[in-house]
């Protein structure tokens, strides 16, 4: 395996990949290859554009994240996404189904969000 590659098998990876990009955004407004960089130092590996700019654009369409022309100090002007409040609220759910499905597939783990130091 190269540092390209999910640390987790490629069917969880793409359902989980709307909700990384979500959290990468929750900590920052980036452009698309820097998303790509964060989904990659998560353990998501590195999504390849046409998967990782489409889904951008669905969670544009559903109001999940703004996104806007960014111009360079060098070179061409980047696109940069924003998290929207509803977009900070749909990662929130998304966090807590997750956990929830973590809880059904081993009801041994502790996976409440007081012990994340969410809400």
């Amino acid at each position: 395996m190269n540092d390209l590659d999910p640390q987790w098998p490629l069917p969880w990876v793409r359902a989980a990949l709307g909700t990384g990009v979500l959290a990468c955004l929750a900590e920052e407004d980036l452009h698309g290859y820097a998303i790509a960089e964060q989904l990659e130092q998560r353990g998501l590996g590195r999504p390849k554009g046409g998967s990782l700019y489409p889904l951008l654009s669905s969670l544009e369409a559903a109001g999940s994240v703004d996104a806007s022309w960014v111009q360079g100090e060098r070179g061409p002007g980047r696109r940069t996404y924003r998290l929207t409040d509803a977009g900070r609220a749909r990662l929130s759910e998304e966090r807590t189904a997750w956990r929830r499905l973590v809880a059904a597939l081993d009801p041994t783990l502790d996976t409440s969000p007081a012990e994340k130091g969410e809400q």
